[in-house]
């Protein structure tokens, strides 16, 4: 989505200039105003900050209880016949009906709707349990790692370069090298409300040792989804038609050979995002859930013991989900929910670029009519 709403806007840009220039050429150019130009940047950043706040909220706050909650049972006691309701004319089976009783009362399990079924409950139930700003919860500790990896990534790309090492093995030895952060700031969006500082939330330094393999698989299988497709565009030549007006001067027969390519493409990209990516996310945010603190409470319904897979530490075990279990814990109806949530995201963004283009488009308008009317 973001390569698209780069494209479009580059696009626009560029047809922009292009009109101006042809204008001043034609000696009828409409330099734009200051006040425009503000209003166009104005709108610009609202857009920004919009966009950030619907992949943080849902695409990763939302995202992550999704992969973590575990629905609860409740049970329900349902009464056979009456025990009491006896016929009078056989009293010498009182007795027996009492002993009976007990056996004709049954238990009626119900599995509760998740919260997370929806993005409306979702968010109703983070703001009762956390208040009006939980939607960016674990924002503070997201920064920092934002921060620190831009820093590290730049260190490493520049001495893996020097050796003739991949920029992919850099971006994966940043993400293992702060995977302790990134714990940090999966714990702060799981957990409930508490009275202890964020400092005081530190994942101790044991707590690493279990999550630094699943970290790396994501790290790989996050740079798998990005390069895989990326390179399979490059190596079809398909930059030289990214152009529309050099795409529309090109014969029919390689029209279809383009569009062609570009479903391959496509479709490689989301193959590799739901079969690759998403199972070695989810596996890693699960592994990172078992690792809460038991005096930590989560904002969701959890299942520490993820159906008794996990073995506490007081019996020798290491307290932590297995990789394997991890996933496989994750159910089928767990998986359509979070599918259907990226889903939903991705529709979000959509009218969300779709409003701000048209909102951007009428200020162009606008501007241009009062810059030429001041003429």
């Amino acid at each position: 989505m973001s390569g698209i709403v780069h494209h479009l806007v580059r696009r626009g840009i560029e047809e922009t200039n292009h009109r101006f220039q042809k204008g001043s050429e034609e000696g009828n150019s409409h330099p734009i105003p200051a006040w425009g130009a503000a209003l166009l940047l104005a709108t610009l950043v609202t857009y920004g900050v919009v966009m950030f706040a619907i992949r943080y909220t849902y695409g990763s706050v939302v995202a992550v209880l999704t992969m973590i909650e575990t629905p609860t049972l409740t049970a329900f006691k349902i009464n056979g016949p009456d025990s009491n309701d006896t016929d009078p004319l056989y009293p010498s089976d009182q007795k027996d009906d009492k002993d009976t009783s007990a056996a004709q009362e049954e238990l009626l399990i119900v599995k509760t709707k998740p919260i997370t079924a929806k993005i409306r409950t979702t968010m109703k139930h983070l703001r009762a349990q956390a208040g009006p700003w939980s939607r960016f919860r674990g924002l503070s500790v997201f920064v920092v790692y934002q921060l620190l990896y831009a820093m590290l990534f730049s260190f490493f790309s520049a001495v893996f370069q020097r050796i003739i090492i991949p920029q992919p093995v850099a971006a994966i030895v940043t993400s293992v090298a702060l995977c302790r952060l990134d714990l940090m700031w999966t714990h702060n969006v799981i957990s409930a409300p508490s009275a202890r500082t964020l400092w005081q939330r530190i994942p101790k330094f044991e707590s690493v040792k279990q999550i630094v393999v699943p970290a790396a698989l994501y790290a790989v299988a996050e740079q798998v989804a990005v390069y895989l497709p990326r390179d399979l565009f490059r190596t079809f030549g398909l930059s030289a038609y990214w152009d529309p007006e050099h795409f529309g001067k090109v014969d029919q027969e390689t029209q279809k050979h383009v569009l062609f390519q570009v479903l391959i493409v496509t479709a490689v990209g989301i193959i590799t995002s739901f079969l690759i990516l998403l199972p070695a996310e989810v596996t890693l945010t699960r592994v990172q859930a078992s690792l809460l603190p038991e005096e930590e409470e989560a904002i969701v319904p959890f299942d520490r013991s993820f159906g008794g897979k996990v073995e506490p530490k007081i019996v020798g075990g290491t307290g932590a989900v297995s990789m394997l279990d991890a996933w496989k814990t994750f159910d089928y109806a767990a998986r359509i929910r979070l599918v259907k949530l990226y889903v939903k995201i991705f529709a979000i963004e959509t009218a969300t670029t779709i409003l701000f283009m048209g909102v951007g488009a009428a200020e162009l308008g606008l501007i241009l009519s009062k810059s030429k009317g001041s003429k």
